[in-house]
């Protein structure tokens, strides 16, 4: 029997692009990272990007225990039946320790973007019809019609680009049972002026995109919030930043709110394709 994904998934995972890398130069740093963020108490790697898989399997092959999912992989990119067929033959190898992450993507990114909370239901009955279970899959949910999805047809949601309040709005929706893993932004730097530039610099691009701006207008951001990057009100919502304390103070808030494991992207003004080990480490310091 395997161990239910949040219980596996722990209190605390790691959200980054880099680990996803297909460069077969970098196969050796990306199964060495991945040891160590199991060995530094990680419960989850989550592959950000329209990830898969494949990217998934080189780091579970490296480890024995941190569970790997995709964050996301998209509905429009991968067929349900590739989908389907990739996790049967990941999970056979290994089993409970990858979790199909599915989204919708966005309509200026997905060329095929139609009705996407209708593609997201059919997507789901071929994965039925597949025989993937629903809980090795979670649903990158934001709304609420999209949250009772993740309620009823899979383990649980991995929102993006939230706050606390949607985590508690989205605990309600759930109920107590499914996983509910909302990532967070974290810039390890005290200076708020700094700290800030750098969030929006980051934030720039999301804010582009009306799935993410529309969720932030339903928690009570203000059109002004969303312009020139993001006001100082929103920054501080979604990103974690300042001395360690208030970096734990403010992933603790995810979980006050409802949340039972919250990924941690590491902004620090790199290549989002990076792997900021470092700040990984003192991350996990400060989580202990």
């Amino acid at each position: 029997m395997t161990t239910p994904l949040k219980e596996a998934a722990g209190r605390y995972g790691v959200w980054n692009v880099g680990l996803r890398s297909e460069d077969p130069t970098r196969r050796g740093e990306l199964a060495e990272t991945a040891a160590e963020l199991e060995e530094l108490g990680y419960g989850a790697i989550w592959l950000g990007g329209n990830s898969n898989a494949g990217h998934a399997r080189p780091l579970i092959g490296a480890t024995s225990r941190i569970v790997v999912g995709t964050s996301i992989q998209s509905i429009w990119e991968h067929t349900a039946d590739d989908a389907a067929a990739a996790f049967a033959e990941l999970d056979a190898a290994h089993p409970g320790r990858f979790a199909l992450g599915l989204g919708v993507s966005h309509a200026k990114i997905a060329d095929q973007y139609r009705r996407p909370y209708s593609a997201l239901v059919a997507y789901l009955d071929a994965l039925d019809a597949a025989g993937v279970p629903a809980d090795r899959r979670v649903l990158a949910a934001l709304g609420p019609k999209t949250l009772e999805l993740a309620r009823d047809r899979a383990a649980g949601a991995i929102p993006y680009l939230v706050t606390p309040e949607h985590t508690a709005r989205a605990r309600q929706i759930l109920g107590e049972g499914p996983l509910l893993a909302p990532e967070l932004k974290v810039v390890l730097e005290p200076d708020p002026a700094r700290a800030r530039s750098l969030a929006r610099d980051y934030l720039a691009m999301y804010l582009a995109l009306p799935n993410y701006t529309n969720n932030f207008l339903r928690l009570g951001f203000a059109e002004e919030d969303l312009t020139d990057g993001g006001s100082d009100r929103l920054i501080d919502a979604v990103f974690a930043w300042g001395e360690e304390d208030r970096i734990k103070d403010r992933i603790d808030a995810f979980h006050t709110a409802g949340a039972d494991h919250v990924a941690l992207q590491v902004v620090d003004g790199g290549d989002r394709d990076s792997l900021p080990r470092e700040a990984w480490r003192r991350l996990a310091s400060i989580l202990a």
